[in-house]
């Protein structure tokens, strides 16, 4: 008798040792799958112009300084956008970013730079409700009714960003923004982790973003006011 609880006592902490590597190697497989399946659509600068019919290059917002004007690493992604524009890999930029509080307005400093740049208004669109690289996504689809499309970010936030845009049914490629390593990469590169394994499952049951609202096709002229 005892010989038999031992025995099972044994194929029980078997499972659970299976159970508890498998949940260990998960979490990185997931990433690897993130990172695999978008790869071939990560292009060069010099690839990307030679796209057809790309309906607008989305810029991801990223942090502003308290006096309205891009952190480097959001200048660092609108400097590649506008490059891209010029270029002719689109002929719209579609800026998408937070602006959840009045004294916080990610999408106002990046219009200013573009129209710096002398990228014309009516070429412009903002979304003020791109609170998340997944709301991005979604409402660069649902409201500014895009279907082809080239993401602007650094390299290690472009793969879930492309990820998640190809969950939602559009033809997306992306365009890194790196020309420096900022501080802190390290953590990023470990929170981009979580960040993947948490959009994998979101791109799966696709929520609604926090708002949607009338279509603004960027089709059309631009929505900066």
């Amino acid at each position: 008798m005892a010989e038999k609880k031992t025995k099972k006592l044994k194929k029980a902490l078997l499972w659970l040792l299976i159970l508890a590597i498998l949940a260990i190697a998960a979490p990185f497989a997931i990433n690897g799958w993130v990172v695999s399946s978008t790869q071939s659509r990560i292009l060069t600068t010099e690839e990307a112009p030679k796209l057809q019919d790309v309906d607008c290059i989305v810029v991801l917002g990223c942090a502003v300084r308290p006096d309205g004007t891009p952190s480097p690493m959001l200048a660092e992604r609108l400097a590649r956008s506008v490059e891209l524009y010029k270029a002719g890999a689109a002929p719209k930029l579609l800026m998408s970013g937070d602006n959840g509080q009045v004294e916080y307005n990610e999408v106002a400093a990046m219009a200013n730079y573009a129209l710096g740049k002398d990228v014309p208004s009516y070429d412009i669109f903002l979304d003020y409700a791109g609170f998340s690289t997944y709301e991005s996504m979604y409402r660069a689809k649902e409201i500014f009714q895009a279907k082809k499309i080239i993401i602007v970010t650094q390299k290690y936030h472009l793969h879930r960003a492309v990820y998640i845009a190809k969950a939602l049914g559009l033809d997306a490629y992306g365009v890194s923004s790196d020309t420096q390593v900022f501080a802190g990469q390290v953590n990023r590169d470990i929170r981009e982790i979580l960040a993947r394994n948490k959009d994998f499952l979101t791109s799966i049951f696709k929520p609604k973003p926090t708002y949607l609202g009338d279509p603004v096709p960027v089709s059309g002229p631009g929505n900066l006011q």
